[in-house]
């Protein structure tokens, strides 16, 4: 066993984080082998079933084909929505102004519900599929310990030290069956986007291809008519699509079907993991695109010049903490009460075109909006007192002025 490893050898439950893919099916048989472990089997659906409606049915009854002895499945969805993605999007969570956290943002919420169902069942260990290179380690084992510092946990791909290469030959020495797709790419799928890694993804001088895609349509075979949509907002939520209210999961699930139908949210992206190293990697996140771009649009109109852009750095320290596994520090709460704050006023509803891979805000309208047709307009009717600017723009520019002035007669004096 690795020397960094958890020191026991045996355990009587061993809890799995279970997804029916290459790492967690090869690792349910190799935790019966190698700790002689009862194994519990865990799913949670974040809405995944957006590709294939069947497949925690055949996720079940692969694990336990594959000798666990209890499975469960839990719908999160609606907590996954209205506890992780609405704070995102209020936060405008783009990391690195390009990735929507569409994983990383699941990833707390299924530590938090492993170890309820690893209290409920008296088990001494938690088991999950992330490697020692990336990010999700991080958010998993943070939280976990966070809430059950008791519980121990084991990351066999890090005990292991099998590559995929060998995973699958593992898999085919045991006759574990494995999908097609799951011998090329690591997948993740939740409401929020599908991220697609391994093979030729990791060589970032090549075109990703396009078989690592499966939800959007190729922008070029889009429709060539745009098609253009109505968000509604309140408090900073979405909260209604062209004029009929729905709730978030049913929004966001008819989002995603107008984003893929357009080509929307492909995202391919040279990424700075928490724990230092490049990574490329590959999104589709329809839903995702749309709705932080809306309301992103939003907000803006109705906030400040000031509120923008000290914003900025809050959604920025915000969404950082919640990427590098963080999810559990006390600042990510205080940032959100000023975020929550901000998002009080962002009411009212934004149109967008869609078209060819693009998201377009066309249009906007709220209550609290700060824009004033009769202050802006260039006609002569307008209110604004333009002879204000002849004391405004000398006090404005007094100090740049000054300290500019300063600094030409200290080079002159030195050159």
């Amino acid at each position: 066993m690795n020397k960094l490893g958890p020191k026991k050898q045996q355990y009587n439950k061993i809890l799995l984080m279970y997804s029916g893919g290459l790492d967690t099916s090869v690792m349910l048989v190799w935790l019966q082998e190698h700790y002689g472990a009862e194994i519990y089997t865990f799913t949670a659906d974040l809405g995944q079933e957006l590709a294939d409606p069947k497949q925690f049915q055949e996720i079940e009854k692969k694990a336990y084909d594959l000798g666990a002895k209890k499975h469960y499945t839990i719908d999160l969805r609606e907590q996954f929505v209205e506890e992780y993605i609405f704070p995102t999007i209020k936060a405008n969570g783009l990391y690195q102004g390009v990735y929507p956290l569409s994983t990383a943002i699941g990833r707390p919420l299924i530590a938090i519900e492993a170890v309820k169902i690893a209290k409920k069942e008296d088990i001494e260990a938690i088991a999950h599929g992330c490697t020692g290179k990336g990010n999700d380690q991080i958010r998993i084992n943070v939280t976990s310990k966070a809430y059950a510092p008791e519980i121990e946990i084991l990351q066999p791909l890090i005990e292991w030290n099998m590559g995929r290469d060998e995973e699958i030959l593992y898999a085919q020495e045991h006759n574990i069956p494995i999908k097609a797709e799951n011998k090329k790419y690591s997948i993740d799928e939740n409401l929020f986007g599908r991220s697609a890694e391994c093979d030729v993804i990791e060589r970032p001088e090549i075109e990703p291809p396009e078989d690592c895609k499966s939800w959007t349509t190729p922008p070029s075979q889009a429709p060539d008519t745009p098609e253009y949509i109505t968000i509604n907002f309140k408090n900073g939520i979405p909260t209604g699509l062209n004029g009929e209210n729905m709730n978030g999961i049913t929004l966001i699930e008819k989002i995603h079907e107008l984003g893929c139908k357009h080509g929307i949210g492909r995202i391919e992206h040279m990424e700075d993991r928490t724990i230092g190293l490049k990574s490329r990697e590959t999104y589709e996140v329809p839903a995702a695109m749309i709705l932080i771009k809306a309301h992103k649009d939003l907000e803006k109109y109705v906030s400040t010049k000031h509120e923008n852009s000290f914003k900025t750095l809050v959604d920025q320290k915000w969404t950082e903490l919640v990427y590098d596994g963080l999810w559990v520090d006390p600042l990510r709460n205080a940032l959100e009460a000023f975020i929550n704050e901000i998002n009080k006023k962002v009411e009212g509803k934004v149109k967008i075109k869609l078209f060819k891979g693009n998201a377009d805000v066309v249009a906007r309208e709220s209550p609290y909006g700060l824009y004033d047709l009769n202050l802006i307009t260039y006609e002569t009717k307008s209110s604004f007192n333009q002879n204000l600017s002849y004391g405004f723009i000398p006090l404005w520019g007094i100090q740049s002025r000054m300290g500019f002035l300063a600094k030409k007669k200290f080079e002159e004096k030195n050159d």
